[in-house]
């Protein structure tokens, strides 16, 4: 590999740290701190696995099979699986669950606190209408000014957030040794911070814009396989290492908060908190404004980016018409309230994120098999099975309370080896990559003796 300056690692690791971190990204190590409390150490470990790590894997799948996103990613399952997948994909990080949220969160966490209980719905309708007026405005006249504005207050966020960091460890709100820890993280603390990783959703934000980080690694005249891997792995280090102390320090602040306040409803009231306990007004000023501008930058690209896959998968619908309905309909979305929208995000990701995990890994692992389209299929039906049930499972009260989602997961619990900790796909993808392999050996063995014969 030929020699490349330090600087383009650091380069590309920016890139990667400003696709994946946001201001929504905050919310949940919090609130999985206040919610861990004693144990916030075996749960950051698992948050940091899902959160972090398969984020990472996620950039290398795409680089491996020289895929140009989801789409070709999948491919080898079938098309249509591809494309179903794709929709799904890009529905969660759109007008379903993600872009909503964009709005939710700085409203949450610069302005809810400072509302009287009966204006939040009200309050939280105007501010979500301008807010996805200007996403909208800019998104169709492809102005770059937010974006400007980003790159300069983004910075500042950042800042803002050490300085929070710092005050919590020259002046700490008490020791985390004698929390309590809630129901799931008592016993369970690293598995049920994996599962709180699901919601950051950036192994799917990956597999879906890690095109991105690829070109960008190519213009820098990286152009072979293995170097790009390479240079992917080094470079994405340095981005998702800064990730992980983010997450490792809000995760720990989360829990020390606890000496001060209850567990919030979301992790934007909790930070709300934080923020004015360090800095006062100013700090509640400054997390409105900054929060809401981050979290503008974050909506422009992912309603930009749905807008323009799917014009490009449907040509004959424009890309203004996809931005509208994305933007129109992340606006009804968000009018939920960013509670709402985590709860009903949660069993479409506990759905989503085996799907996807057995997709980068297969991706990861494809040269070890000649990227046999038998060994992704058998591996995506066995791990399709229990990701329905892990879905059932984790349904809002209003569904969970049904006779066929109790029976569903009574089913399961009986029968699925670690279903009752959320990893019930775990044995299903490895039996089925198993048997996907032995096909392939068998095939190739079947070919190999043909050819002697003839």
């Amino acid at each position: 590999m030929k020699k490349i300056s330090k600087r383009y690692y650091f380069l590309i690791g920016s890139l990667i740290f400003g696709m994946f971190f946001g201001a929504g990204n905050l919310i949940f190590p919090i609130h999985l701190g206040q919610l861990a409390g004693a144990n916030w150490g075996k749960a950051a470990i698992g948050f940091l696995l899902s959160g972090v790590l398969l984020p990472l894997l996620s950039l290398l799948a795409i680089s491996i099979t020289r895929s140009n996103g989801i789409y070709d990613l999948a491919k080898p399952i079938s098309p249509k699986y591809a494309l179903i997948f794709l929709i799904l994909v890009h529905a969660t990080l759109g007008p379903l669950f993600a872009t909503p949220r964009t709005a939710t969160v700085p409203f949450a966490m610069g302005f809810a606190p400072h509302i009287p209980a009966r204006y939040q719905t009200i309050g939280l309708l105007i501010y979500s209408a301008i807010f996805f007026g200007i996403v909208y405005y800019f998104s169709v006249h492809e102005n770059g000014i937010v974006n400007t504005i980003g790159k300069l207050l983004n910075p500042a966020f950042l800042v803002m957030l050490f300085i929070i960091f710092l005050l919590a460890f020259i002046s700490p709100l008490g020791s985390t040794s004698g929390q309590h820890a809630a129901a799931g993280y008592t016993t369970q603390a690293m598995t049920s911070g994996f599962l709180e990783g699901y919601n950051t959703m950036d192994a799917l934000a990956g597999l879906a814009f890690g095109i991105t980080v690829i070109t960008a690694i190519h213009a820098l005249g990286i152009r072979k396989q293995r170097e790009t891997s390479v240079f992917l792995a080094k470079s994405g280090i340095i981005g998702v290492a800064l990730i992980g102390i983010i997450y490792l320090a809000s995760i720990y602040l989360g829990a020390m908060s606890l000496n001060n306040y209850k567990i919030s409803e979301n992790g934007g009231i909790a930070l709300a908190q934080l923020s004015h306990h360090y800095l006062g007004a100013a700090g509640d000023a400054l997390l409105a404004t900054l929060a809401t501008v981050t979290c503008l930058t974050t909506a422009m690209g992912l309603v930009v980016a749905f807008a323009q896959d799917f014009h490009h998968r449907f040509p004959k619908i424009s890309y203004r018409t996809f931005l509208t309905f994305n933007c129109l309909i992340s606006f009804l979305i968000a009018n939920l309230g960013l509670t709402t929208i985590i709860t009903w995000s949660t069993p479409v990701l506990m759905f989503l994120y085996p799907l996807a995990i057995s997709l980068i890994t297969l991706g990861i692992t494809s040269p070890l098999f000649g990227h046999d389209n038998r060994v992704y299929r058998m591996t995506t039906i066995f791990t399709l099975i229990p990701a329905v049930f892990d879905m059932i499972r984790n349904f809002p009260p209003v569904l969970a309370g049904t006779g066929f989602a109790k029976a569903a997961v009574t089913f399961a619990s009986s029968y699925f080896p670690f279903f009752s900790i959320g990893f019930g796909w775990i044995s299903f993808a490895l039996c089925g990559f198993i048997i996907g392999l032995i096909c392939h050996f068998i095939a190739r063995r079947e070919t190999a003796t043909a050819a002697e014969e003839a």
